[in-house]
Parts: structure tokens; C-alpha cells; sequence
């Protein structure tokens, strides 16, 4: 086996073990937190005698959907991939890389890992304040305390709601920041390496070229 094939070889079983451990990260993940969600939809309990806005049950009603299709979908396509890559990475053959299906579905594995990282999280983040809201906003003021100027008052539960809330947006934002950050410089890694891994291939293509060269002035 020459060099250039090595190397090749090389870099393809280290992109084989990145999307087994992607797709492994992906699949607890995912049935995580759709489990969690599912918990907590089935598990609130919702007061008869109050009046919740329309617009807090549907915000909450549809993010607990959207939250358990996207992680559903990630987790279907790490248990549909997975196993392909398991068996490959367990045989103890150089050129059993080909039989992987990684390098074909890189693509699915990537949408597998943003949709359980970023927008599962995300949207993880958003069910937390929603579901605050919907357990606190029914708690009452059982006293009657002196009422403000603007003759309202805040209830516990409103208080407790919005103290959640002004929590979770500093940290929603950290989030988003760290993973822009996080994936700028991913991709700068990825380039340098690869423009790396490019010189080495020349400069072993050069020193290939130059003894070949030798070996047929030697036999001339």
C-alpha cells in the first residue's frame, strides 16, 4: 500500500469514528430530552378555574411538539445510520472503510446532529420558560395586600413565571453565541487541517514522483 493510500485510509477512519460518536452524542440526546418533553406535557397539571391565555397554550402546545418531531428525527436517523457504522468500525480491516456509509451520509449525519445539538436545545431552552408559565401563572394572591398606583399587583405565580424567563434569556443568548462561535471556529480547525493533510499528500506525491524519476534514469 503506497503512502497516499494510508493516508487516505487513515483520514477516513477518522471521520468514520467522528460520525459514530456524533451519531452516539445524538441519539442519547435526542431521547432525552423528547422523553422530558413528553413528561412534562402529560404531567402538568392544568387548573379548571383559571383562564390561561389562549396564546401561552399554543406557544406551549406546539414547541412540546416541534421539540419531540425534531429530536424524533434526529434520533431516526442516528438509529437508522449507526448500526452501518458499528459494524464497520468493530472489523479489524483496513479496507473495510469502504463497506461504511458515513462518507455518503455525511450530509444526514450533520442534520441529525445540528437538529439534536442547536435546534433541539434551543427550542429545549424555550419549553423550560413555556412550561414555567403554564405551572406558576394559575397561583394566586390568597391575602389582600395594598394595591400598587396603577391599582395591579403581581401574583406569585407571575412573579415566579417572569424571574424564569429573565434567567433563561441571558442564557439563550450565551447559547447562541457559543455555538456560532463553536462552529466558526470547528470549520477553521477543518480547513487548516485538511489544508494540512493537502501539503503532506503533495509532498509525498512530490518525493514519489522524484524516485520514480531515479529509478527509470537508473535504468536507462
Amino acid at each position: 500500500m503506497s503512502s497516499n493510500e494510508h493516508s487516505l485510509q487513515a483520514l477516513s477512519w477518522r471521520k468514520l469514528y467522528l460520525s459514530r460518536a456524533k451519531l452516539k452524542a445524538t441519539s442519547r440526546t435526542s431521547a432525552l430530552l423528547s422523553g422530558f418533553a413528553m413528561v412534562a406535557m402529560v404531567e402538568v397539571q392544568l387548573e379548571d378555574d383559571h383562564y390561561y391565555p389562549p396564546g401561552l397554550l399554543i406557544a406551549f402546545s406546539a414547541c412540546t411538539t416541534v421539540l419531540v418531531a425534531v429530536h424524533l428525527f434526529a434520533l431516526l436517523i442516528s438509529t437508522c445510520i449507526l448500526p452501518n457504522l458499528e459494524a464497520v468500525s468493530n472489523v479489524h480491516n483496513l479496507n473495510s472503510i469502504k463497506e461504511s456509509p458515513h462518507e455518503r451520509m455525511h450530509r444526514h449525519i450533520e442534520l441529525a446532529w445540528a437538529f439534536s445539538t442547536v435546534i433541539g436545545t434551543l427550542l429545549f431552552l424555550i419549553e423550560v420558560v413555556l412550561l414555567c408559565w403554564v405551572k406558576f401563572l394559575p397561583l394566586k394572591i390568597k391575602t389582600n395586600p395594598p394595591e400598587k398606583e396603577n391599582g395591579t399587583v403581581i401574583s406569585p405565580g407571575e412573579a415566579a413565571a417572569i424571574a424564569s424567563t429573565a434567567i433563561m434569556i441571558p442564557f439563550a443568548v450565551v447559547f447562541i453565541v457559543f455555538a456560532v462561535h463553536f462552529y466558526r471556529s470547528l470549520v477553521s480547525h477543518k480547513t487548516e487541517r485538511q489544508d494540512e493533510e493537502l501539503e503532506v499528500l503533495a509532498k509525498i506525491t512530490q518525493m514519489q514522483n522524484q524516485l520514480d524519476n531515479r529509478g527509470e534514469a537508473n535504468l536507462v
